[in-house]
């Protein structure tokens, strides 16, 4: 069952309470490093190594929970170090939880159009390299979000900060009959813990 937009954001804020005092301890480093720029342009690279699942969730997330809280300076990219394609399902759950998707091109990489909100731009969302000429070049916040890509990215000197947020892959649920849900509650989760990000700046 598809929900819209409005009815999952009520949902994301109540999911909020479930963060505990741990990750808000974590959380709370994005939270400061957004209020030090907060009258800057502020753009955020979410990386894991394949982009193809958390990634594309946290920057969907991320850019949805800074204009709701009104941030507009805040510009929000994905990356991998390495390319794949963004997992069918993240499409279909981002759809189900009421973004509108457009999907731009095919082939083994396809590029999506990702729209929150009716006067916001889209999200334009692929697999990319974390240094893609398509996101910011210098400058920006580094949010890692799996270990792995924490590990196998190790210094990038571009960055103005880089900031360690892990979350489960959902990948494990691949082929089980608990997909579908594992991916809905990871999606939220997420979209949980960047609302509480902006709504402490």
């Amino acid at each position: 069952m598809t929900s819209n937009i409005t009815d999952t954001i009520s949902e994301i804020k109540e999911r909020i309470s479930l963060i505990s005092e741990d990750r808000k301890h974590e959380l709370e480093k994005l939270v400061q490093y957004i209020k030090v720029r907060e009258q800057d342009e502020i753009d955020l690279i979410f990386i894991c190594v394949h982009n193809s699942r958390r990634s594309h969730l946290s920057q969907v997330w991320a850019q949805v929970a800074a204009h709701h809280y009104g941030f507009l300076n805040v510009n929000c990219y994905s990356g991998g170090t390495e390319v794949t394609a963004m997992y069918p399902m993240i499409s279909e759950t981002l759809k189900n939880q009421g973004l509108v998707i457009q999907e731009l091109s095919e082939g083994e990489n396809p590029v999506y159009s990702i729209k929150y909100h009716a006067n916001a731009h889209p999200i334009i969302a692929f697999s990319k390299m974390y240094d893609d000429r398509f996101n910011p070049q210098n400058d920006f916040g580094a949010i890692m979000v799996c270990s792995s890509a924490d590990d196998n990215c190790p210094f990038i000197s571009t960055a103005a900060k880089r900031i360690l947020l892990s979350f489960e892959d959902p990948k494990a649920s691949d082929g089980t009959d608990q997909q579908k849900e594992v991916y809905a509650d990871r999606s939220l989760q997420i979209a949980s813990e960047f609302f509480y990000v902006f709504s402490k700046v």
